[in-house]
């Protein structure tokens, strides 16, 4: 399988995705939208994975590649692709599927439990999050549900922490796919971010339980397993 993800910052990689990736032996490429590089073309890959990032999806004028980027999602969800998108790349699906993006009353930085809800109870990425799992948070902003999308759950902090779209379309804004590492790079690269308000916890209290970071890599690994085209 031919798998090709956007990448918005040096900083915001696969994490454990590469490693599931590499295991089954799939082709995987990218696009570094911050080196100026090309978007591919749609006939060139099978599924489409959207990282996440420190900007807006509004932030055209300061990012100009967000704008081609938006097109390029919608164009690949109406091939019939399977598509993933986390955090800023689920901002980015909903908004190329028109639903808006502003930002969260507050910031949510770190681990917090969420609720999964009742409609995606019986859809199998939210069989594999029913236990209302403390998952991992870096985000400033917020999605609306798609219109004919499933919202998939909550936190205390932000009221839409996913959505599925034609059963094949996801949107995480939490983070499954952070490991160890790639939380201390989140951490060295947006620490101005760990203001202490009450949803943002410390770099100290995020990375003292490495055990976390495997339990959330297990359920990426779960709903990649869900995703992946037959």
């Amino acid at each position: 399988m031919r798998i090709h993800y956007l990448q918005h910052v040096p900083f915001e990689g696969l994490g454990s995705m590469e490693e599931w990736f590499a295991e089954r032996r799939h082709t995987v490429s990218a696009t570094h939208l911050y080196n100026g590089e090309q978007l591919p073309e749609q006939n060139s890959f099978d599924w489409l994975v959207v990282m996440g990032g420190p900007m807006g999806v509004a932030d055209e004028d300061r990012y100009p590649w967000l704008k081609p980027e938006k097109h390029f999602i919608r164009a690949t969800i109406d091939s019939g692709k399977p598509v993933l998108g986390i955090c800023l790349g689920a901002q980015l699906i909903a908004d190329a599927l028109d639903a808006a993006v502003t930002g969260n009353p507050q910031r949510e930085i770190g681990w917090f439990p969420i609720t999964v809800a009742e409609d995606a109870r019986s859809t199998a990425v939210g069989k594999v999050l029913a236990d209302n799992p403390e998952v991992f948070h870096w985000h400033g902003d917020r999605f609306a549900i798609p219109e004919g999308a499933v919202p998939l759950a909550a936190s205390e902090a932000c009221d839409n922490q996913g959505f599925l779209y034609d059963n094949r379309v996801l949107g995480l804004q939490f983070h499954l796919e952070t490991t160890e590492l790639s939380a201390r790079e989140l951490i060295l690269n947006c620490g101005d971010e760990l203001d202490g308000s009450e949803f943002v916890q410390g770099a100290e209290q995020m990375l003292s339980q490495p055990g976390r970071f495997i339990a959330i890599n297990q359920l990426m690994a779960d709903i990649l397993d869900i995703m992946a085209p037959d």
